[in-house]
């Protein structure tokens, strides 16, 4: 009976641990105008702070940010709006231009000052600057 009783109750616990298993997505999110270490830093940084993170890597070679993240905790569209919120643009969606107006040079958008990055499919960044 014993044994009979320490199976149902090792069996509940197991069952209980298998319903704690929360969903996780990896998403490729498009942040073009992180163009640096400080760009990664300041995104990255500010990511962590955010419930249901688990990781985030911001490629500023390629213009991408990856991040995993639990479904029940946290959504797609909640991680592009905290991005824009750091003032850079996240796939569809536009950087927020009180933040953005406060990112170093480098970091802005060649129409607005910043210097233009050639991104190559080999992950290289190139700058080139144009001088009048």
């Amino acid at each position: 009976m014993k044994i009979l009783v320490s199976f149902f109750t090792v069996f509940s616990f197991s069952l209980s641990a298998f319903a704690q298993v929360k969903p996780v997505l990896t998403a490729k999110i498009n942040t073009p105008n992180a163009r640096c270490e400080e760009c990664k830093s300041k995104i990255e940084s500010y990511l962590k702070l955010y419930d249901g993170i688990v990781t985030i890597n911001v490629n500023f070679h390629k213009g991408e940010t990856t991040v995993k993240y639990v479904t029940d905790r946290i959504n797609i569209e909640e991680i592009k709006t905290a991005i824009a919120n750091t003032g850079f643009d996240a796939d569809d969606v536009p950087a927020n231009p009180e933040f953005y107006k406060l990112l170093p040079k480098c970091c802005k958008k060649p129409e607005d000052g910043g210097i233009p990055v050639k991104r190559t499919s080999d992950s290289t960044q190139k700058a080139t600057r144009s001088f009048h």
